[in-house]
């Protein structure tokens, strides 16, 4: 994988290129290897179609020289289109070694090919006027367009858009991926994402969601070894059953719902344990054997609901709070969780993250690590640019999931399967990593149009891989 899984932002990607410099590799170099290795994907893809290359006058355009003389040399027909002279060194030596036609904008034509040279890493500004309509007319032109380390347009360590954005059919990283290749709303136009190597070795605290390694259960395992996750029902039973059973289908040893006694079990192998009251339940939820209680699916907003959750704050065990558990938490919530003694693993989309999240300003990233460092909790931020936090500042993006997975009901998938795997593990990060890679492939695996049963079908398909 590029820079082991590592995402490093703009500065991060500075820091380990002058890395790389001070050990004696020229900037020279660096882009040399960036070029040349992006014109292999290029050529490979495509290896006899006319290319316009848009050259911007930074290091990013002098990446596009390279990538211009490496496909003239493979016998492709390339034209670079210049906005202006190169401005770095390395950028104007790399122009003086480009053997073809350079034409300014005004000149310039489109071709079947499009690559983006003009802006990469590290762009603080938009692209507007004369630059930004040429770049559009050039760009429409082409059957194929191709973005160079990102799309010139994209903030880097966000993912927002500086200016309008296109969709692009491939996006080309180089040396590492960014922030922006798995944050909305960038993300969405990348196309396919492919990276070169340049022999970056930095680590950074983000890194991107790998295929898990899941041990299955030995010989001397039970259901109380492998985890009972208890889940607390509230006033909409459909939400409970469905974290019910994807939590039963993602490897936890017993599965129990704790509810009124008007609940009706979705299967004889998942308990339903009834209380009349809230003593009993406190009672029934103070059981040592319980791994984990999930609370959250179902629940309701009403104030028994706010009872239901006070009382499951006051027990001391592994917490999932998920769906109506975070509105009703709220803000003034979150202090609760510090100082808890074992862990807390939240699930809010954007909506529920809004209501917890006293800090309001910076990327999802940014967003999501505070929220983890503030609450003392795990934190599972959803979405089509998911984004996981813990309270050590440790980060992990995801590729974006099957866009099937945005139906009513996937989230209380997602909310079991996460809950089944804590109480295996014990571990809130590795119980999200794993639930949130196992939501995704039974996403893909399932196909179009599914339903949250059908994607509970296919989530003991997606266990099967990672073990």
């Amino acid at each position: 994988m590029l820079n082991n899984g590592y995402i490093l932002t703009a500065k991060n990607m500075r820091t380990a290129e002058q890395v790389l410099i001070d050990d004696g590799v020229s900037v020279i170099e660096l882009m040399h290897r960036a070029g040349t290795g992006a014109s292999e994907y290029i050529a490979r893809s495509a290896p006899h179609t006319s290319t316009l290359i848009l050259c911007g006058p930074g290091n990013n355009g002098g990446d596009g020289y390279v990538i211009a003389q490496a496909l003239l040399e493979k016998g492709i027909e390339v034209i670079v289109a210049a906005s202006g002279e190169p401005a770095t060194d390395a950028a104007k030596n790399a122009r003086s070694l480009w053997k073809g036609q350079t034409v300014g904008l005004e000149d310039a034509k489109p071709a079947k090919q499009f690559v983006d040279c003009l802006f990469g890493t590290g762009l603080a500004r938009a692209v507007e006027g004369r630059l930004l309509e040429h770049h559009r007319r050039l760009f429409r032109g082409a059957k194929r367009t191709i973005a160079i380390d990102l799309p010139s347009g994209v903030d880097t360590d966000s993912g927002k858009l500086l200016n309008p954005v296109p969709k692009y059919d491939l996006t080309i990283a180089l040396g590492a991926f960014k922030p922006a290749h798995y944050l909305m709303p960038a993300c969405a136009l990348m196309g396919d994402l492919v990276g070169v190597d340049i022999s970056i070795t930095a680590s950074s605290a983000i890194r991107l969601l790998e295929k898990p390694l899941i041990k299955p259960p030995t010989s001397h395992d039970h259901k109380y070894t492998r985890g009972l996750v208890a889940i607390v029902a509230g006033e909409m039973p459909g939400a409970t059953k469905l974290a019910a059973l994807s939590a039963q289908h993602s490897g936890a040893g017993y599965v129990k719902i704790f509810s009124r006694p008007d609940f009706s079990s979705p299967h004889h192998s998942i308990v339903s344990e009834y209380h009349e009251g809230l003593d009993q339940l406190r009672t029934q939820l103070s059981d040592d054997r319980i791994a984990v209680i999930l609370i959250g699916p179902g629940l309701g907003r009403a104030d028994r609901a706010s009872e239901l959750l006070n009382l499951v704050l006051e027990i001391e065990k592994p917490l999932v709070l998920d769906a109506d558990a975070l509105i009703l938490l709220g803000k003034d919530g979150i202090n609760r969780l510090k100082d808890r003694q074992h862990p807390v693993l939240l699930t809010p989309h954007a909506g529920e993250f809004a209501a917890i999240a006293n800090q309001v300003e910076g990327s999802k990233i940014d967003l999501t690590r505070q929220l983890a460092v503030d609450s003392g909790a795990v934190i599972l931020q959803k979405g089509a640019d998911s984004v996981i936090a813990s309270p050590d500042g440790e980060v992990i993006m995801t590729p974006a999931p099957s866009s099937w997975l945005s139906t009513a009901g996937t989230g209380d998938v997602l909310a079991g399967i996460i809950a089944a795997r804590f109480a295996c593990l014990k571990d809130a990060l590795l119980a999200a990593e794993q639930g949130q890679w196992l939501h995704s492939r039974a996403g893909k695996l399932a196909g179009p149009a599914f339903s949250p049963e059908i994607l509970i079908d296919h989530i003991p398909k997606a266990l099967q891989e990672c073990l």
